[in-house]
């Protein structure tokens, strides 16, 4: 029963697991947008945006380029908070930069995948069951776009955002109670 216990060999264990999937996601997000500034298309065509967006994202316009280059060197920072989480050299990082920046990809990503304002669960549903018709011109793309979101980014976003939230509150443990991870077996 002590293994069950927080601060058990198990508790320890499944802190990790969390950190370990936002890592992954972060990566794999990461990875994709450093294949698509390189000249991949890489899902690309599937991105949930407005058609002139779309279109520029797709004549590789130089200002998306720049964007996946950023968002790619944001995506190796996120790897890095994670794993300082978890890790023993994450100690040289001030609690409250893991703390903010895992609460708040948490947060957003989370928010992301429900999509309140736009594309997500919310937003897919209403585009696909008309109660919020896309314009005449551009219905059927919305309608694929939609989609896709619903199958594929929306989930990507809600698992992404729950690894990172349970990051979060698992780190928000350990700093209240003075403990930080510190052996391999995590």
């Amino acid at each position: 029963m002590r293994s069950e216990m927080p601060g058990g060999r198990a508790w320890k264990r499944s802190t990790g697991y969390a950190a370990y999937a936002a890592c992954v996601c972060t990566a794999a997000y990461g990875l994709m947008k450093l294949a698509q500034a390189l000249g991949a298309n890489a899902l690309a065509d599937k991105d949930p945006l407005p058609p002139d967006l779309r279109q520029r994202l797709l004549a590789r316009d130089p200002l998306f380029v720049a964007g996946h280059r950023v968002l790619f060197t944001v995506a190796l920072v996120g790897i890095v908070i994670a794993l300082a989480t978890v890790r023993p050299w994450g100690r040289r990082f001030p609690r409250w930069i893991l703390l903010a920046a895992t609460w708040t990809a948490g947060i957003f990503m989370i928010a992301r995948s429900f999509g309140p304002v736009g594309y997500g669960f919310i937003g897919d549903t209403l585009v696909l069951t008309g109660l919020r018709p896309p314009p005449q011109q551009h219905a059927e793309l919305a309608r694929h776009l939609a989609r896709w979101d619903l199958m594929l980014w929306s989930p990507f976003f809600l698992l992404w955002g729950l690894s990172w939230a349970t990051t979060a509150w698992h780190f928000t443990r350990m700093v209240r109670t003075g403990r930080r991870k510190t052996g391999p077996g995590l």
